[in-house]
C-alpha cells in the first residue's frame, strides 16, 4: 500500500514516515499543496490542513475530484467542530486530530482502506510461493496438497498473502481478522502457530520481531 504524507513539518514527517514504513506501508511525502498535487498515485494520502503555500482543504477538494475511491485522512491540529465537518464535507474519509498515537491513525488507516477495498473486486486467486488460496472458496493449498484451515486460520493467511514478502503488523492482522486493534496479541501468536503447523513449513510465515509476521515470498 502507497500512502502520500502530506506534511509541512520535517520532523513530525520524518517520524511518520518512519513509523508508517515500518508497518509495510511505502511512504511518499509531499511539504507543499503543489508538491502533493504532483506526486504520484497513492492508495491513501494523510493530509495536513495547514501548509505553507495553501490549505490543505484545496488538495482534499482536488484529490476527491480525480478520484472517488482513493482513502484520505486529515492529519491536524485543527480540532473545532467546524474544521472537522469542512473537512469532511470536502470529502475526507475520517479526521485525526494532533496529537494522537500510531496505534489509533493505524487503525483508521486500516478502517479506510477496508471501505475502500470493498468497492473493488478481490482477486480470486493469490498465490506466494507454494501457497496457492482461492478467494472465493476459501481454501489453500502447499505445493499442491489441500490444507484445511479453520476460519480465523484461514483469514490470517489471507491478511499476509495480499502482500507476500512484507511485514505485516499484529494490530493490522487483527483488524483484518477480528475487526478490532484491542486484542491480547497472544491472539494471534496462538493462531499464527496453528497456521504454521497446517501449513507444514514453519518457515513459510515468519516472525518479524517488533512488528509481526511476513509471508514467505516466491
Amino acid at each position: 500500500m502507497r500512502i502520500l504524507l502530506v506534511e509541512d513539518d520535517r520532523r513530525v514527517a520524518a517520524a511518520l514516515s518512519s513509523a508508517l514504513t515500518r508497518r509495510g506501508y511505502q511512504v511518499e511525502h509531499a511539504a507543499t499543496v503543489a508538491a502533493a498535487l504532483s506526486a504520484a498515485p497513492c492508495d491513501l494520502v494523510l493530509l495536513d490542513l495547514t501548509l505553507p503555500d495553501g490549505d490543505g482543504t484545496e488538495v482534499c477538494r482536488e484529490l476527491r475530484r480525480r478520484s472517488s475511491q482513493l482513502g484520505i485522512i486529515a492529519v491536524t491540529a485543527r480540532g473545532e467542530e467546524r474544521d472537522r465537518v469542512l473537512g469532511l464535507r470536502l470529502g475526507a474519509d475520517d479526521y485525526v486530530v494532533k496529537p494522537f498515537s500510531m496505534v489509533e491513525l493505524q487503525a483508521r488507516i486500516e478502517a479506510v482502506l477496508r471501505r475502500a477495498a470493498h468497492t473493488v473486486p478481490e482477486r480470486h486467486l493469490i498465490e506466494a510461493g507454494p501457497v496457492r488460496i482461492d478467494v472465493g472458496g476459501r481454501t489453500v493449498s502447499v505445493d499442491g496438497r489441500d490444507v484445511s484451515l479453520t476460519r480465523k486460520e484461514f483469514d490470517i493467511l489471507l491478511s499476509l498473502a495480499r502482500q507476500p514478502g512484507v511485514a505485516v503488523p499484529r494490530e493490522r492482522i487483527l483488524l483484518d481478522v477480528w475487526g478490532t486493534t484491542w486484542a491480547d496479541r497472544h491472539t494471534v501468536e496462538v493462531h499464527v502457530g496453528s497456521l504454521r503447523g497446517k501449513l507444514g513449513d514453519a518457515t513459510l510465515v515468519e516472525t518479524v520481531r517488533g512488528v509481526g509476521y511476513r509471508l514467505r515470498g516466491a
